[in-house]
């Protein structure tokens, strides 16, 4: 349940700011939900074959439900790359705006 509102917070972060450069909201909320569901996918499987390779007889007592350390280091991890690469995209298209010649110039030679 905590992914889902986590999802829809990457979602709309990314659309906002989507928005404010001019871009498509969508491609870039669907970015931001990519990102989340990408890293944790990468650091729960990663986290698994750890363990797999350690102690391979917890594989077999794990239930797979509820909160526990590794879920909600895995949602602070996810959001701290999602809020990384925001922050990276934010720089990127301040740089692009401000590189960009504005409409009077190329009106000039009409």
């Amino acid at each position: 349940m905590m992914s889902i509102f986590i999802l829809i917070g990457a979602y709309r972060y990314y659309a906002a700011l989507a928005e404010r450069f001019g871009k498509t909201k969508w491609h870039f909320g669907l970015l931001g939900i990519g990102i989340y569901l990408g890293f944790q996918v990468a650091f729960l499987f990663c986290y698994g074959f750890y363990i797999a390779l350690t102690n391979p007889g917890s594989l077999q007592d794990n239930d797979y439900t509820g909160y526990s350390l590794v879920n909600v280091i895995s949602w602070l991890c996810a959001i701290a790359v999602v809020w990384g690469i925001y922050q990276f995209l934010e720089k990127k298209f301040t740089k692009e705006t401000i590189h960009k010649p504005s409409l009077e110039i190329e009106e000039i030679g009409s």
